[in-house]
């Protein structure tokens, strides 16, 4: 017999996976953007707002589930780690909108190379959909996965910087406007590998810090 918590836990699950597309595309939108040289920051905010209301939306439903039906164990664990997860897709939304406002903040960029943003943010945006789907199949096994993902997106960024600074010829409106994108796409793949962390923690019952 269906549980009334796990209707409202059904209900959590699909605000999720809505979320979870919102913000992959917004994410997919703001670095097409930045490397066609569009300026989508409108539509962006208007999705990062969106993602803002099902936040919120998220974070009062799951606290009625538990003040209505005062869960234990695993579905406790379940609707704590949605809230947390449901708050990662904000920071999707927050950092697109971000990645959005480079363009007006340097102007014209065509001159920059942008092989390592396009390189980066295809690794990322694969990083968001496997997040997702480990959440979505409780797969712990792919959900791990994004750990090391995570740690080539931070020597992409690391690498790039240390490249910037020992050649003072480059261009430095370039330099500096792809080394905030990255930062940006790197602060995303943190969020896809907390989300992950959130999997093995609904499954297992166990935290991993691993930072």
């Amino acid at each position: 017999m269906k549980r009334l918590l796990d209707e409202g836990l059904e209900k959590l699950t699909n605000m999720i996976l809505d979320m979870a597309s919102i913000s992959s595309k917004v994410v997919e939108l703001a670095i097409d953007g930045y490397v066609s040289g569009r300026d989508v920051s409108k539509e962006v905010f208007q999705t990062a707002q969106q993602l803002r209301i099902l936040e919120d939306e998220v974070v009062e439903l799951g606290m009625e589930l538990i003040a209505r039906y005062q869960p234990v164990a695993s579905d406790l664990r379940y609707i704590r780690s949605c809230m947390e997860i449901a708050y990662g897709f904000l920071r999707y939304g927050r950092y697109a909108y971000d990645i959005s406002q480079v363009l007006s903040m340097f102007g014209d960029l065509r001159e920059c190379k942008k092989d390592i943003v396009q390189e980066t943010g295809k690794k990322v945006c694969e990083m968001i959909r496997m997040s997702v789907t480990a959440f979505k199949n409780r797969d712990v096994e792919l959900a791990k996965k994004l750990e090391l993902m995570d740690d080539e997106i931070d020597e992409a960024y690391v690498e790039f910087v240390k490249q910037a600074i020992e050649n003072p010829l480059s261009g430095k409106k370039c330099d500096i406007s792809i080394t905030l994108i990255l930062r940006y796409l790197e602060r995303i793949a943190d969020h896809a590998t907390y989300i992950g962390e959130s999997v093995e923690y609904i499954i297992t019952g166990e935290r991993a810090y691993r930072r």
